[in-house]
């Protein structure tokens, strides 16, 4: 149910983005979706990949330093309100929202967004009780939709 994310810094100017898509590229690797982060001196780049074990060869072999984290998919209705219900859901739980951000397709009328939890196994275990769907991971890599 966790899904292999990964980060790594890049220098906040001009041009450092396009480097590690091209590694990415040149192994035959695609982006499922990402979100870019940025201070004044460095950005993270974090990235769900089709193939993180490639991906993350071909970036460290090119001399990036790479994190993994796992994260969690989690369906949310795409309706007003749809958010802040699934916030309020994991509210009492002592479950810490680290980050989020949107994935790059959505189910029917369900939106597909990412979370990174302090407690994930938790953060499952909650939603999973109140009939929140989590997305498998091989539906993520393989962007299968129903």
């Amino acid at each position: 149910m966790k899904i292999h994310q990964l980060s790594l810094f890049l220098e906040n100017k001009p041009g450092q983005l396009v480097e590690p898509c091209r590694i990415l590229a040149r192994a035959g690797v695609d982006i499922r979706t990402l979100t870019l982060a940025d201070t004044q001196q460095f950005g993270i780049l974090r990235l769900i990949l089709a193939d993180w074990q490639s991906g993350g060869a071909a970036l460290r072999d090119a001399g990036y330093v790479t994190n993994i984290t796992e994260v969690v998919a989690v369906e949310v209705p795409d309706r007003p309100g749809g958010l802040a219900d699934l916030l309020e859901l994991l509210e009492g739980s002592g479950v810490n929202i680290e980050y989020m951000y949107a994935f790059t397709f959505g189910r029917g009328d369900k939106a597909v967004l990412i979370f990174r939890f302090d407690n994930p196994d938790r953060a499952i275990e909650v939603l999973q009780q109140a009939g929140i769907s989590v997305v498998e991971s091989v539906e993520v890599y393989n962007r299968i939709e129903r």
